[in-house]
């Protein structure tokens, strides 16, 4: 779960996101303090607006996932639009709510006490992907040591 408000910088997409009928391509999402403050498409521009525009939720992250770029669905080389499949090919972000259930005691938190623990809460979760062959991820744990999680878009251990 990412923290709500500790997301900084931009983040692209890797594969187009099928989304309400439509097909948002080439975007860029721009965060400050975990909210999008700014975003671009170059395709599909009003479609990503309205999904950021959903709720105050849908202006931060709810998902990260991490997914090596040799994944079985990614080596099939289809696109499959429909993000329950797409996903499965690589790393992955989601616009909206948190997943309750990788918080412990999550299920039983009410949306305040979510958001008191750092957790998103929002109507809507969409999540778009990020992975390619050229994605690097380092870790960096409570003593400042770090360490490579994803080399080249696949496991680096």
């Amino acid at each position: 779960m990412p923290y709500k408000y500790g997301v900084n910088g931009k983040l692209s997409s890797t594969k187009p996101l099928s989304y309400a009928g439509n097909i948002i391509d080439e975007f860029t999402l721009y965060f400050e303090n975990g909210k999008i403050v700014n975003f671009e498409a170059k395709e599909g521009y009003d479609a990503l607006k309205a999904l950021i525009d959903t709720d105050e939720g849908s202006h931060y992250l709810g998902e990260v996932a991490i997914v090596p770029f040799d994944s079985a669905v990614s080596n099939t080389n289809v696109l499959f639009y429909n993000t329950l499949f797409d996903e499965n090919a690589s790393c992955h972000f989601a616009i909206g709510n948190v997943y309750a259930e990788n918080i412990k005691g999550g299920k039983d938190m009410s949306d305040e006490e979510l958001e008191a623990v750092g957790a998103n809460v929002s109507i809507t979760h969409v999540d778009f992907m990020v992975g390619s062959d050229k994605l690097n991820i380092v870790a960096t744990t409570v003593d400042g040591d770090k360490f490579d999680v994803l080399k080249d878009g696949n496991w680096a251990f």
